[in-house]
């Protein structure tokens, strides 16, 4: 936020000074660095430079991205013998809590992928919870899915991953249907949580 790594590293060694003087605390020395912005997480925050509005901006570090995938994925487990109700429920914990935490944060265009991500991962467990062929059939029919195409689907074998990206498949657990099922979109509540600085 200065011109040169000498007064950055002038204006660390004063406000290490003042903290330590004036208010008693100990600087820790192994979190603290002069650094420019791109390469400094501060509580989980990123940096980056916008153009458009020529100033550092915040956004979710890369490790707390990674962070927050881990979580996303342990609740969307297939292994996980829980229900998928009880799963979305704790899907909606997980959003709720990180939007809330990283509000101030720029982050839609990531809300789009970890939105497609996560629904993405709840149809390959909704597909494991219908179990046989007939019922997995069955069901596609009654979400609107021809009889030919239901039946095609419902026998190629227990490929989840490509059965989750299959046109069919997301058109019978569509976005719409998953909202409806309990699921909030990431997407949605940051736009009505987000707070601009």
């Amino acid at each position: 936020m200065v011109g040169s790594r000498q007064a950055a590293d002038r204006v660390m060694k004063s406000v290490t000074r003042f903290i330590e003087g004036k208010l008693g605390l100990k600087v820790n020395a192994t979190k603290s660095k002069v650094d420019k912005p791109k390469g400094i997480k501060y509580l989980g925050f990123g940096f980056y430079f916008d153009s458009f509005a020529k100033a550092y901006k915040a956004r979710p570090h890369p490790k707390a991205v990674a962070k927050f995938k881990a979580q996303m994925r342990k609740r969307t487990c297939r292994s996980w013998g829980v229900s998928n109700v009880y799963k979305v429920q704790k899907l909606n914990q997980l959003i709720r809590g990180w939007i809330n935490y990283f509000k101030l944060g720029n982050m839609k265009g990531l809300c789009v992928r970890l939105d497609s991500n996560i629904r993405y991962r709840l149809r390959m467990c909704i597909w494991k919870h219908w179990k046989t062929p007939q019922n997995r059939a069955k069901i596609l029919m009654k979400l609107d899915v021809p009889r030919w195409a239901a039946f095609n689907i419902a026998y190629c074998g227990n490929r989840y991953a490509r059965i989750a990206r299959n046109g069919w498949v997301q058109k019978a657990i569509s976005n719409k249907r998953l909202a409806a099922f309990g699921l909030i979109s990431m997407v949605d509540y940051y736009a009505e949580r987000r707070v601009t600085c």
